[in-house]
């Protein structure tokens, strides 16, 4: 079986305290890497995190953690230098940016569609049509009978306050761009390992357009932009660079997200597998992605979804 172990290697995880970075990091402290983790959690977020993060430390890998500002230069040195310190020779193999922190307002108003298909489904049975509404609705968000989402309550929308250029900068600065100022950081401190891996996490709304997730989706696009260029100008050093497409996948950022419920059930009813993607669906691939074996591909987009993408 390909290992990482007995290689003094570290992982620096930018969003490690949940969801796909958390997994990601128990997978490759498993395989004998280190970890260090990067997240910014309130203190009472704090009693769920710290149990996870003794049972990355159970593996016998080292643990850093920084509950910090990793967006702030600061933070970023911070976290360099204790890092730095701790891995005495050691080297990064792998960088994985799983920052969640994006504006999810509308842009614009919801302009909703007159829809007569509940009254004539009321009427047809003989029912009266609010309560055939609300029934569907509970069976869907309380059972998860994902049939019904099409005629139960649409999800519910912030209409007052919408998106604005501050809100997507710091967006595509967050959940994007970052990716090349740790990247050069990382690099200028000569931290990487001679065959490093840098990777980034998108989403299917990098080409389709979701209610709310304008900022997101261009932040998206940003890092898969700056990830092959990371791949291109940074590969005669030895760094690799990929981007992996989760499918939808149930993760404390999607719970943000207006809408979620349905985008999960639309998800469910079309993926081939018949189910969403896990976090640690994802974290297997991002220790694939960190083995000797992975080394030859660089600057791809790659989807870790069960085929969701290709269903349609």
């Amino acid at each position: 079986m390909a290992s990482l172990k007995d290689k003094n290697y570290w992982a620096l995880i930018l969003g490690g305290s949940s969801g796909f970075g958390l997994a990601s990091a128990k997978r490759l402290a498993g395989a004998g890497v280190n970890i260090c983790i990067v997240h910014r959690d309130r203190k009472g977020a704090m009693a769920r995190i710290d149990p996870e993060f003794e049972a990355i430390r159970a593996t016998g890998s080292q643990l850093l953690t920084y509950n910090l500002d990793g967006l702030s230069e600061e933070g970023r040195r911070t976290v360099l230098d204790g890092l730095e310190e701790a891995m005495k020779g050691g080297k990064v193999r792998t960088l994985l940016h799983s920052i969640a922190f994006g504006n999810l307002k509308l842009m614009a108003p919801i302009v909703k569609h007159r829809s007569d298909a509940v009254a004539k489904l009321a009427a047809s049975l003989g029912v009266d049509a609010a309560k055939l509404r609300s029934e569907a609705t509970r069976l869907f968000l309380e059972e998860g009978v994902d049939e019904l989402m099409h005629i139960a309550e649409e999800p519910a929308y912030n209409q007052e306050l919408f998106l604005g250029d501050e809100d997507i900068a710091n967006t595509i600065y967050a959940m994007g761009t970052s990716l090349a100022t740790w990247t050069a950081a990382l690099f200028q401190r000569k931290m990487f390992a001679s065959d490093a891996r840098v990777l980034g996490l998108t989403s299917e709304g990098n080409e389709t357009a979701w209610r709310g997730y304008a900022a997101v989706s261009a932040a998206k696009v940003a890092l898969e932009a700056i990830s092959r260029s990371i791949a291109y100008e940074y590969g005669p050093h030895g760094i690799r660079s990929n981007i992996l497409q989760p499918g939808v996948t149930d993760t404390p950022a999607l719970r943000l997200i207006p809408g979620s419920t349905h985008m999960a059930a639309h998800s469910r009813m079309r993926n081939p597998l018949g189910r969403l993607t896990t976090p640690e669906d994802v974290g297997s691939v991002v220790l694939a992605m960190s083995l000797d074996e992975t080394a030859w591909i660089n600057g791809e987009i790659i989807r870790v979804d069960g085929g969701e993408r290709i269903a349609g």
